[in-house]
């Protein structure tokens, strides 16, 4: 192999290293910010502040205090890890998202608000 191809290969193979594991940290830095307001997020669920929507994401149901911060954060944080989702297993990152909704639903306490997969909003 000559000079320029080795070197290449090797920029090449440490570049893709790099790529993935700011991917693993970007992905890891989402879970734990997730983790870190996961109470604040199941007080507003609870209080009926925001809602479960059909697409995976929180919804803001009634505006006020911080919620609408707490809900974009943490929207921005299941984005991150529906898209590596996606792209593990050949889905869009819509269908992740809608996917994950099923779960939440499935697991939400009583009395969350629910997004059906008709846009219309049920109380679990």
């Amino acid at each position: 192999m000559n000079t320029q191809l080795r070197l290449f290969v090797l920029l090449a193979l440490a570049f893709f290293s790099w790529a993935g594991s700011a991917v693993a940290q970007d992905i890891a830095a989402a879970k734990q910010r997730m983790a870190s307001r996961q109470s604040e997020v199941a007080s507003l669920k609870t209080s009926g502040a925001v809602g479960e929507n059909n697409r995976g994401l929180l919804e803001v149901r009634r505006s006020g205090g911080a919620s609408a911060k707490i809900v974009a954060d943490e929207n921005s944080d299941r984005g991150v890890l529906y898209a590596e989702v996606a792209k593990r297993t050949g889905v869009s990152v819509d269908d992740s998202g809608r996917a994950r909704a099923k779960q939440i639903a499935a697991n939400s306490a009583a009395g969350v608000w629910i997004q059906k997969e008709d846009g219309s909003w049920h109380q679990k």
